[in-house]
């Protein structure tokens, strides 16, 4: 490492040495160093420099093979030991400083001079410089705008709280950081004892303590003001004050540990990193709160977000606008797509104008960073047409909600280009020319699709290139210094086909694919076919290779060609782009219900809408959410979906590009060669093509719908925050309301009081009253005490049920001077007459309570009114939507999307997308009314709406904020934001005209212009622009008609103040031209003042003026859901819900109580249908009945909710399966409806037989096939369930227990004869009653598989354990040879035998089926064990002397190679069924059902020892895997081979009688 060029030692250093290699470690000479500052050393040591440097010279250059003794070593030591000591004596004894003078600079300057460093040492060439930091990004702090002019003077800090440090920090540190590798202590004579490798790392380790001990020093205060010239003079007077560390440095090694100070604790040390990122004080919150650049802008998702990341793109350039606005326009929307460039639209005359206004908007938004609102406020000029001709034409071009779609278009352009560019510096690098690529492909990359299309397709085509040429780097990849590439798992069937000769015959089709691809998208067909001279065949068979292991027939050669090209077909970009066209356009879905989805999705069921959606046009799709809807229902695996296109539109492009590939030529060799051409078109359709469409159109159509349901949501949104505050009749305008909120929360009289808030205009809370009820004399005293006192301008009533109506009934009752007696809770309560009182004029309305709903149980409550109830919070909540439904949305933050916009659809949008949505209303409304900036500062609550001013967001709001609070919390003027460094310049530009400070009519500007600096300006109270401000003092210059004389000397805005107090303003301002205006300044300069002109004089006359709707009041039916949670759905004419009665009257009308709390009636006229029963003797009080819903009956101004009932039973007989039941959807398969219908009755019927069938034995269970086999899973081998079979009540099916997860299915029909019912097996086997089917076939299958599980030549586990036990033998014993048994898994009570017949043979297998009576070996039946033995080594010997003469050894008859079949054709083996996999369906050949009503079977006969008991447990066990050990060989006992669960008995029997074959083969 060196030091800096300019520094002196380094310079004198390297001037002498210039072979430095480091292995010596003599000194030049000593140096003192402050703050990077070298000082020359003392004289004494002048003596000694021509001998030092002589000997440093010797000492560089040294013969490789001379060799320095140790002894001549430590001389040398000792030698500059000694020299070293008489330096530092010298030095003691003439510059030593006293201790009082070393306390006297310490106490002066606050730090410690002991341990200086003092030596500056040759660099070492090895070393490696410092690392670098490991963040990505640079730690960055709030700024000025000068601070951000340029990026890469942004100030590092390291810790939040050191943001304002001086730059004392970074002066003399980076000197001294840049000499740290020179730097070294005296110890030398300490370490004499060491070797060079341990002094090297003492020197380090102190390097490292001093580099420290700097860096603790740097962050001292009392340093700051102390410069270099200064410490100069310090350093000339007592020097450093380490002349003694050469004899301290290892007495004070500790010491210096100890006096080192600790580095600064940072709050990364103290807080989680979710607590920091919550308080938005992590590395990129900084560089959001530093950068010029918008807020929103820089994010990637919603500002709302918790997780809210970085958007690192780079802007749009000036020469990407044109581009751009073409590319955007084109995606605008259908309906300016058909407005503006359809040859009949309407305003086809104005496309140029449209394009031009698209353009203005994207370089506003991308290059000069302007948000929508700002663009939409102070720049409506260039987005609407303008033409000086036509000065009256007014066409809004470009409306808000467009503007937004501009913005959202121009982000994905911004990412094509950027991808775009990747693919194209990845395309240079390839070295290579494709003209293909240059000329047809490049120039239409328009989508992020072809983008990724063309890259998937140059690295097919150059796939042999280095691999590194197709890594397209964009600016968020990380960064990856050492990459190991992981090798390709495998290579696709196109690469090896590609590296062969096949790509010769691909060749041979006489056209390349891309040339195809040129055919199709051009008219005049550019590029023509070679025809061949040999059909496809004979042309194929000159790449037959005779050498190859693996013979190919030229078919196959011609398959893997057309492979070939068909891949190559459908991997080109522009035939993808072309599909992804035509399935945007000609798309269809159809929705098909799996098994479970046909048995849940019922008529009920919200799903049952589009459950057999059968072609329907995707266009439809867009404007509904059903498609999100039919997405939810295949993840929870209910349907399966499917996209495609039409057979025309599919049948059209095949045939366009069949015939961009097709050979003119009418010869029959031609006609062969356009048939494999047009296999190759289907193959690139069906392989290619058409699955790349229907994913894409699947996620286009999703994307498509989630945004048109998340505006939506938006849409809604603003209908109810863009109103304003609630106003009464002769409320000024911009006055908020004093609020009196008013709830009984759930209504319960013996448990809820009455909760009173009362909030003045400006939002604070002034009074809370609690009171019991509204009835007695003193509560209703102290209810009118308070509205004489606070004089509400309204009153907002709000509750948790039904019971608040009752509430606001009250209240209406006592303002309007009517005294009523009663609970009124009780239902029985009615207001009385008129009683003179004094009356007040208030309103009483209700509001939307969901936001206060959040708001009661939210920290943000208990933070504001800690000390009041749930319930007050609430009403605190209603009273701020009253006064400014605006704020109370914005307060909610990320919790927005609570609220329930749209009730069933809404939980279908990405949460993201929805807050992105949601914000970008609040947005919008937020900088349509501005924010009182002073407020905002000081109220807490209002400061929920400066983070969505233009410009600004959670982070910049929240600086800003401190910022004014630091300079007195009060501005008197836009400019402040600029002259105080408030805001930088495109903040400021963004934020200045929605930042509002309102005018004081007492205090009046200087009327010095100088004096103007620090006073209040009127423009500052408007809409209008600083930069348009000289248009508005222009524009009340001239409507008051003074001269620049007349406003000389004055405040510039000095005539605004006059025209805005003028009584006749509006007449003198409406007076003024602005059209002739307008056209003088755009012929002047270009320009677009219109619309900003006459913003201009709506502001002179009222600025800020409320531009929003008045405050609506809710709709009978949503204060009705609002208190009960019915909805129309809920409540729709004949529906039967539950209602229960409440009391009867004496007329005979009975009141009911719905669920829901909503009052029911039922008139006489709806009790019965005969009319004369008296409701009395049908109901009592307190009895839940079933009813008719008949009308709703809603009187909002009386508060009155009542549903009418009925009883009548033709009524309810008719059930209300009509009302309750999902509307089918016009594009209904009808024909799959009603086919599952009649199965599902089918199964029903099935499933009802069933269960009616009882069969008393103890072995019969109703189970299906996977309940027996769970059921016999913890029983013995040969255990036997008899269960109803699927086939029909006179089928039974008989499962029993081969081996562990081994079972049988056997089918048994019962066939009715005239001596009685049989139960038939087979033709062979059939039995009276089922216990004679146990024992005589179960149970002497079960002994027959246990006799030869029981044999020495079975083996258990699967088959190729058996075989490579076979082949082990075998090899151990080349001169014999080996057979076994084991069981056959695909066929339950079957045997596979496998035999080897010598060590060159394959293992063959041979099927053994079991009988009652015997084996089957191919059909061949034996007794027992060793007659079957027997019959195979027979049978054996006899194929193989037959294959010896034929020429042929070791082969079986069925085919070299191959296993023998497992059974004979035409022998079917009664019973076969599969281990698990089976369906309950047992093969039977006796497939016809007995008309004969199925036999009852008596319990009296005695069960065999294999029947099951009596009540056995059932249940559904997870199948488990055990072992039973083999019992060990002794007297009397079984063989060690005997297999596990084999009766011990049996066992013996079998081997006393000779049933196991001792011999060999």
């Amino acid at each position: 490492m060196s030091s800096l060029p300019g520094d002196p030692v380094d310079g004198v250093i390297h001037k002498d040495d210039p072979m430095n290699s480091g292995e010596e470690e003599e000194e030049v000479g000593d140096a003192t160093m402050a703050d990077g500052v070298g000082v020359t050393d003392s004289s004494e040591e002048g003596e000694d420099d021509e001998e030092e440097e002589k000997r440093i010279r010797e000492g560089f250059i040294v013969d490789e093979d001379e060799e320095v003794e140790e002894e001549d070593e430590e001389e040398e030591r000792q030698r500059r030991k000694k020299r070293r000591k008489r330096r530092h004596r010298r030095r003691e004894e003439e510059e030593a400083l006293e201790e009082d003078d070393l306390e006297l600079l310490e106490e002066n300057t606050g730090t410690s001079f002991r341990n200086r460093l003092t030596r500056l040492r040759r660099g070492r060439e090895g070393r490696s410089p410092p690392g670098s930091s490991s963040s990505r990004r640079k730690q960055v702090v709030e700024s000025s705008e000068d601070d951000l002019d340029d990026d890469e003077d942004l100030p590092q800090v390291q810790d939040i709280q050191r943001i304002w440090d001086d730059e004392r920090a970074g002066r003399g540190q980076e000197d001294e950081e840049d000499m740290d590798d020179f730097i070294d202590y005296e110890d030398e004579e300490e370490a004499g004892g060491l070797d060079e490798q341990e002094r090297e790392e003492r020197r380090r380790e102190r390097k490292k303590l001093e580099r420290q001990r700097r860096r603790a020093m740097g962050s001292i205060p009392e340093l700051s003001g102390i410069d270099a010239s200064a410490w100069d003079e310090i350093h000339d007077v007592f020097g450093d004050g380490h002349e003694y560390d050469w004899a301290l440095v290892g007495d004070n090694e500790h010491e210096l540990d100890e006096e080192t100070q600790k580095p600064e604790m940072k709050y990364q040390d103290v807080f989680e990193p979710s607590e920091i990122r919550a308080r938005m004080l992590t590395e990129d919150d900084d560089l959001i709160r530093a950068q010029d650049i918008p807020e929103r802008m820089q994010l990637a998702t919603s500002s709302f977000s918790q997780f809210s990341s970085l958007s690192l793109h780079q802007n749009l350039t000036e020469s990407d606008i044109d581009d751009a606005a073409a590319w955007v326009t084109s995606r605008l929307s259908a309906r300016k797509t058909r407005d503006f460039f359809s040859d009949n639209g309407p305003y086809r005359p104005y496309r140029d104008a449209l394009v031009l206004a698209v353009s203005y908007a994207l370089r506003f938004l991308f290059i000069q960073e302007f948000e929508v609102p700002y663009i939409w406020t102070h720049k409506r000029d260039y987005i609407s047409y303008f033409n000086p001709q036509e000065i009256r034409t007014r066409i809004d071009l470009i409306s808000l909600a467009e503007l937004w779609r501009i913005h959202v278009l121009g982000q994905k352009y911004r990412s094509l280009v950027e991808r775009r560019n990747a693919l194209f510096a990845a395309y240079s690098r390839l070295n290579t020319e494709d003209d293909y690529f240059e000329q047809t492909l490049k120039p239409k990359i328009d989508t992020v699709e072809m983008v990724a299309d063309s890259t998937e397709w140059l690295s097919m085509k150059y796939k042999s290139r280095k691999q590194d040429t197709f890594d397209l780097h964009f600016h968020d990849d990380e960064e990856i210094t050492d990459r190991k590439r992981k090798p390709p798992s495998r290579v696709s069937a196109y690469e090896i086909a590609k590296r062969s000769v096949i790509s010769k015959l691909a060749e041979g089709f006489g056209i390349r694919p891309h040339e195809v691809v040129q055919n199709f998208i051009s008219s005049d067909r550019p590029n023509f076919v070679e025809d061949q001279e040999l059909n496809p065949i004979t042309f194929a068979e000159q790449f037959v290779n005779p050498d190859s292991l693996i013979s190919q027939t030229p078919a196959e050669l011609l398959r893997r060609a057309r492979m070939i090209l068909a891949t190559e077909l459908g991997k080109d970009p522009l035939l993808r782009q072309t599909i992804r066209d035509l399935f945007k356009v000609e798309a269809q879905i159809s929705v098909q219900p799996t098994e479970r989805g046909v048995n849940k999705i019922d008529e009920h069921h919200p799903y049952f809408n589009f459950k057999y959606l059968h072609h329907k046009p995707i266009g439809q799709m867009l404007d509904s959410a059903q498609f999100l809807h039919i997405l939810a229902a295949e993840s929870e695996h209910l349907v399966n979906v499917s996209i495609y296109l039409t057979n025309e539109a599919k049948g059209r492009f095949e045939r366009l590009l069949n015939d961009a590939f097709a050979s003119d030529s009418y010869s029959d060799i031609a006609k062969a060669w356009n048939e494999e051409r047009s296999r190759v078109v289907q193959e690139a359709l069906d392989q290619h093509l058409i699955p790349i469409g229907t994913k894409w159109c699947r996620e286009w159509l999703r994307e498509e719908v989630e945004d048109a349901l998340a505006a939506h949501c938006g849409n809604k949104l603003r209908e109810r925050i863009d109103v304003a505050p609630f106003a009464t009749a002769d409320s000024q305008p911009g006055y908020s309301p004093s609020v009196l909120a008013i709830s009984w929360g759930k209504g319960d009289p013996q448990k809820d009081a009455i909760t009173m808030v009362i909030l003045d205009d400006m939002g604070r809370l002034r009074e809370h009253v609690k009171i019991d009820n509204l009835v007695d004399q003193d509560y209703r005293d102290e209810f009118t005490d308070l509205l004489k006192r606070r004089r509400p301008d309204v009153i907002v009533v709000g509750g948790f049920s039904v019971a608040t109506t009752k509430l606001s009934a009250r209240v209406k009752a006592i303002l309007s001077g009517r005294a009523v007696e009663g609970d009124p809770a009780a239902p029985e309560w009615h207001p009385p007459e008129n009683v003179n009182e004094q009356v007040f004029d208030i309103p009483v309305i209700y509001v939307r309570d969901e936001v206060a709903r959040i708001y009661q149980h939210s920290k943000r409550a208990a933070e504001e009114f800690s000390t009041l109830s749930p319930i007050a919070k609430y009403c605190v909540g209603l009273a701020r939507y009253a006064q400014n439904p605006l704020n109370e949305y914005a307060a909610l933050g990320a919790d927005i999307t609570a609220i329930s916009f749209e009730d069933e659809d809404q939980h279908l949008i990405p949460t993201e997308k929805l807050l992105i949505a949601l914000e970008r209303v609040l947005v919008d409304v937020t900088n349509k009314v501005g924010v009182e900036i002073n407020r905002a500062v000081t109220d807490s609550y209002y400061q929920h709406l400066l983070p969505l001013v233009c410009g600004l967001g959670p982070r910049k709001a929240h600086a800003l904020v401190r910022k004014i609070a630091t300079l007195g919390g009060n501005l008197v003027n836009r400019d402040q934001f600029i002259k105080s460094s408030l805001l930088t310049t495109k903040i400021f530009l963004n934020a200045a005209g929605f930042l509002r400070i309102p005018r004081d009519s007492d205090v009046k500007p200087a009327k010095n212009r100088h004096a103007d600096d620090d006073g209040p300006d009127p423009l500052d109270a408007t809409r209008i622009h600083p930069e348009d401000y000289e248009l508005a003092r222009k524009m009340a210059t001239d409507a008051l008609e003074l001269d620049e004389e007349d406003v000389h000397g004055e405040h510039p805005s000095h005539v605004v103040s006059l025209i805005m107090d003028d009584n006749d303003n509006e007449r003198k301002l409406n007076e003024l031209n602005l059209d002739e205006f307008a056209v003088n300044m755009f012929e002047a300069n270009e320009d677009r003042k219109h619309h900003t002109l006459n913003v201009i004089r709506e502001e002179l006359l009222k600025p800020f003026a409320e531009q929003r709707g008045p405050f609506p009041a809710l709709q009978p039916w949503e204060v009705l859901t609002m208190l009960s949670g019915e909805t129309p759905r809920t409540l729709r004419t004949g529906l039967i819900i539950s209602v229960l009665i409440v009391r009867i009257e004496i007329n005979d009308t009975v009141y009911t109580r719905l669920d829901s709390g909503i009052e029911g009636i039922i008139t006489p006229d709806y009790l019965t249908a005969q009319g004369n029963v008296r409701p009395k003797s049908m109901f009592k009080k307190g009895q839940a009945v079933q009813a008719v819903v008949v009308e709703v009956n809603l009187d909002l101004p009386m508060d009155h909710f009542q549903v009418v009932l009925s009883t009548r039973s033709i009524d309810l007989t008719q059930g209300d399966g009509l009302f309750r039941r999902v509307k089918r959807d016009e594009y209904w398969n009808t024909q799959q409806y009603e086919r599952d219908l009649e199965m599902q009755a089918r199964k029903k019927r099935a499933e009802t037989d069933r269960t009616r069938r009882v069969i008393k034995h103890p072995n019969f269970h109703n189970f299906n096939a996977s309940q027996a086999e769970n059921f016999l899973e913890k029983q013995q081998r040969g255990d036997v369930v008899i269960r109803p079979s699927s086939k029909g009540v006179d089928h039974l099916a008989v499962t029993w227990k081969v081996d562990d997860k081994l079972y049988q299915h056997i089918d048994v029909t019962e066939i009715n004869t005239p001596s009685g019912p049989i139960l038939a097996v087979d033709d062979k086997h059939q039995y009276a009653d089922l216990d004679e089917l146990i024992v005589n076939h179960v149970q002497a299958i079960a002994r027959k598989v246990e006799e030869l599980m029981a044999h020495e030549k079975f083996k258990h586990g699967p088959e190729d354990e058996l075989h490579l036990s076979l082949k082990n033998f075998v090899a151990a014993n080349p001169a014999k040879s080996a057979y076994g048994f084991t069981l056959n898994r695909r066929k339950p009570g079957h045997f596979n035998l496998c035999f080897l017949a010598n060590k060159n043979a394959t293992v063959q297998t041979w099927p053994v089926r079991v009988t009652p009576e015997s084996y089957c070996l191919f059909e061949a039946p034996v007794a027992g064990v060793p007659e079957l033995c027997d019959a195979f080594k027979v049978r054996h010997l006899h194929q193989s002397q037959n294959l010896t003469n034929a020429g042929v050894g070791g082969k079986t008859p069925y085919g070299p190679g191959a296993r023998t079949p497992a059974r004979t054709p035409g022998h079917v083996t009664p019973g076969q069924m599969s281990v698990r996999q089976v369906p309950g369906r047992t093969p039977n050949p006796h497939g016809g059902q007995t008309p004969a009503p199925p036999p009852a079977y008596g319990g009296g006969i005695p069960s065999s020892s294999y029947g099951m008991p009596s009540q056995p447990p059932f249940g559904y066990q997870t199948p488990s895997v055990y072992a039973h050990p083999h019992p060990p060989p002794s007297m009397g006992q079984p063989p060690p081979h005997i297999p596990p669960g084999m009766n011990p008995q049996r066992a013996a029997m079998i081997q006393n009688s000779g049933g196991w074959d001792q011999g060999g083969w």
